[in-house]
């Protein structure tokens, strides 16, 4: 079984657990008042595993599953038995990595709460934009099919402008970051993934 189903399987049995049982969604979902200032930094992980409905689930979990078994695909070749390892780095890491902003930013807000695993799912689905910057990807409410780079640049200028206007309840303040993780984890990562999307993008024109 791949690590992304695992990780599917564990952020499904987190998520309905939090929804049968409240209090343990109010002691996981990342309340950046409580992590400062009774120190549960464990909530900025936590709320990576829990959601707020099923379609907030679905949506997640399906692109994870999607851009996942791309990524550990090309981890296998690059970190060989260390790949589940790497995998793991990139996605917890890029859960906390997105939570960290907020936590900052609201640290002092009792009534700031954010979950769900976007800034995971949007690391993972960045490093298969770099790796793979040719992919046709679409991004809603445009129907038309892109190549990733296109996508990766569409997305982030639509994260930036939403979440200074703060028209929504989505966190796309950890979407952002979630994708910055992304790409500066396969450039650490693997230099020469660098050079490759650079090739891959000047041959297509």
């Amino acid at each position: 079984m791949s690590i992304t189903v695992v990780l599917i399987v564990i952020t499904v049995i987190a998520s309905l657990a939090a929804w049968r049982d409240p209090s343990l969604q109010k002691k996981w979902i990342h309340n950046a008042y409580s992590a400062n200032k009774y120190k549960e930094y464990y909530r900025l992980l936590t709320s990576g595993f829990i959601h707020a409905d099923y379609l907030h689930l679905f949506f997640n979990m399906y692109a994870f599953y999607l851009f996942g078994g791309v990524v550990e695909a090309w981890f296998g070749y690059f970190f060989g038995g260390k790949a589940i390892l790497a995998f793991l780095g990139l996605y917890i890491v890029g859960i906390i990595v997105a939570n960290i902003p907020d936590f900052i930013k609201q640290k002092d807000n009792i009534s700031f709460n954010s979950l769900g695993a976007s800034g995971g799912v949007s690391s993972v689905v960045f490093c298969a934009v770099i790796l793979q910057p040719l992919m046709k990807l679409t991004i809603f409410p445009i129907p038309i099919p892109m190549p990733g780079y296109i996508f990766a640049l569409v997305y982030v200028a639509y994260s930036i402008y939403m979440e200074k206007r703060q028209m929504d309840n989505v966190n796309h303040l950890a979407h952002l970051w979630g994708a910055i993780w992304g790409i500066a984890f396969i450039f650490v990562a693997q230099p020469e993934s660098l050079t490759n999307f650079v090739e891959q993008i000047r041959g297509s024109f």
